[in-house]
Parts: C-alpha cells; structure tokens; sequence
C-alpha cells in the first residue's frame, strides 16, 4: 500500500511563533511547547525550526521528551518538564539539563534531596485542579522554595480558549495573590493566554497548539497537508452501498475511490459521512464509515481522479476536521499516524 504523505511546513511553525511573540508585551519572553513529539510533527525538526526563529524556551511533558529536545536544540536553551520531579528522573534531569516543574511537596523534599544545586521550577494550582501546589501547600514551603532560587513560576489556564469565561480573571487573581512581590520569572499564559492581553503575560508565555496551525489561534498559518492515495476507484450504482454496515447507499450511478487512509493513521471513525476530501479547490465527501486502514470517497463529478486527494490542507484544517469528527484539532494533530510518509517544507 503507497503512504499517504504528510507535508509539514516548519516555516509556518515558525511564521506563527513570530507572530504570537509580536502579540506578547515585550517585556515576556516567547517559549514554544513541544511536548508529544510537537504534537505529533517530529521534535528534533520543528525544535530547530523554532530555535532559528528565535526560540530559548522550551516546554515538555515529561522527562524523556527532554532528552531530545535537549539533542536537538545543544546546550543553550532552558527546557523545562511540566510533569516536575518524578521517582527516577533525577539522573536524566542532570544529564540533560533539564528544569522540573515541582507540583507537590513530594517533588519539592525529592528533589531537594537529590539534585540540590540542580534547577527547579514550581508550579502552581489556580483553579484547574489538575497539576501543581494549591495555596496552602505552598505558602508552608514558600521561604524555603524562594531561598533555593527558582527558575520559574508557572500555572496553567483552564478557560482560555473562551475569552468572557470568568474562570480567566478568577486564575489570573489567584496567580497573583500568590506570586506578586517574588523575585522570580513568572508565566501564566499558553497560546489563549497570549491572546488574553497583557496582563496574562507576565515574564514567559508559553505557545503551544497555536505554533502548530491550531485555534484559539485564528490567525496562524496552516502547518500540515496530508494527501491521501488512491488505491481503486469503482463504479457505483444507484441504490448500492458501500464499506462496512452499508451504511452509505449511492442515490445515483456513482465513481467511489477508496484511498489508503483510515483511523489506524489518526482518522477517526466519527468523521464518516461528514469530512471532505479535496481535489485542489473541489470538495469530495467522504462516505461510508472510516475503516482501520481505508476511506471511500465520492469522485462522481471529478473530471479526472487524481493520484491523491488532501484530507488536510488550507481549505480543511485540523479544526474543521475536528468539527466533523466531533473533537479538537489538538486530538487530530497528535494522532495522526506513523505510517505517513512525512516531508518537511522550510
């Protein structure tokens, strides 16, 4: 089966970093996260990528995404792990220099007690309920923390993507009631944060899905095409159905291509019966249900079938997929399959 092929545009990616640090305060320092592979795209190209663009900041799940963002950038960036200090992580830590962002005063007394002279950061819960220190646990560890010289203090919106929400405002006033007056670098906002306004800014942001072509971001660029092969296209009459459960009947005599894609490679069974493929600016529906290695599309008022057909490009973007298949483009990015042939553009 030929490889459907995914074209990522790492001019883009770093065409939307510029563009969310032009919309940061200019005092903040512009990070990139890039965690999950970036997001699916391939760290060690789309890293330095970012790192010409002008990138000293890096973000990432976990230790081991550390370790090769920190092969792929050398010895200048500052890479921090958002899920901190974890039992094991001291010898990758040293070894890759790497900054934890301590959540708990586990990870605070772990890593005092292994890596003391090693970098830390902290971060804190405002509100999501989901990573970090809540208020009390760190004002008792407060004084020790600050004597030991953080890198940075993080936390995390859980509303940004919706502007009026006023869980934003309510996050904002908590960070503040908590770090206001600390000598230490602060960051709150991640791509909605950024489009929040100045006041979420603080000393570091922290751009992710929006690097990447995603929304809140309406102005980023689109990032990933990814054109599909077709393997056999059949004629089709009035009245018969095609792929699994027949659940797609033709109303009239039609030409279906079946292109080798499915939701083994990301493309998720919900978005049967509602995506589009497209023939440079023509749409072609989707019909049928998505198998685990095929899609089956109508090409009927096609006037020549092409070699392939774009499920992503900039006239569907990660987000209308999204739409379609009832989810985010976050899920669709990140999933998308190993078995793309992937290019780089830029």
């Amino acid at each position: 089966m030929t490889a459907a092929t995914l074209t990522i545009d790492l001019d883009a990616i770093a065409r939307n970093w510029t563009l969310l640090d032009d919309s940061s305060d200019k005092a903040t320092t512009t990070g990139a996260v890039v965690k999950a592979n970036a997001y699916g795209l391939g760290v060690a190209r789309v890293v330095q990528a970012l790192q010409a663009a002008g990138v000293r900041i890096f973000f990432v799940a976990e230790a081991r995404e550390g370790l090769a963002v920190r092969r792929a950038c050398g010895d200048e960036a500052e890479i921090f792990v958002f899920s901190g200090h974890m039992a094991g992580d001291a010898p990758l830590l040293a070894r890759a220099n790497l900054i934890p962002l301590l959540n708990d005063a586990a990870q605070v007394a772990r890593h005092f007690e292994l890596l003391a002279d090693h970098p830390f950061g902290i971060q804190l819960d405002t509100g999501m309920n989901r990573l970090g220190m809540e208020r009390a646990e760190f004002l008792a560890l407060r004084d020790d923390i600050m004597a030991a010289g953080p890198a940075l203090i993080m936390s995390h919106l859980a509303c940004a993507d919706e502007p009026d929400h006023p869980q934003n405002a309510a996050q904002l006033h908590a960070f503040r009631e908590m770090t206001d007056g600390l000598e230490v670098r602060r960051s709150l906002a991640a791509t909605g944060g950024i489009l929040l306004g100045p006041e979420y800014h603080f000393d570091v942001t922290r751009p992710g899905i929006g690097l990447y072509g995603g929304l809140p971001f309406a102005d980023a660029r689109p990032v990933v095409n990814l054109s599909l092969p077709v393997i056999q296209t059949r004629e089709v009459r009035q009245g018969e159905s095609v792929g699994y459960g027949a659940d797609w009947r033709a109303e009239r005599d039609s030409i279906v291509a079946t292109l080798a894609a499915g939701y083994a490679d990301g493309l998720i069974r919900a978005m049967g019966g509602r995506a589009m493929l497209w023939a440079d600016d023509t749409p072609c529906p989707l019909v049928g249900r998505v198998s685990m290695d095929l899609l089956t599309v109508d090409v009927t008022d096609l006037d020549d079938i092409p070699a392939s057909l774009d499920i992503l490009c900039d006239l569907q973007t990660i987000d209308d997929l999204a739409d379609m298949a009832g989810t985010i483009g976050y899920e669709i990015l990140t999933g998308l399959g190993p078995r793309y042939k992937r290019v780089y553009k830029g």
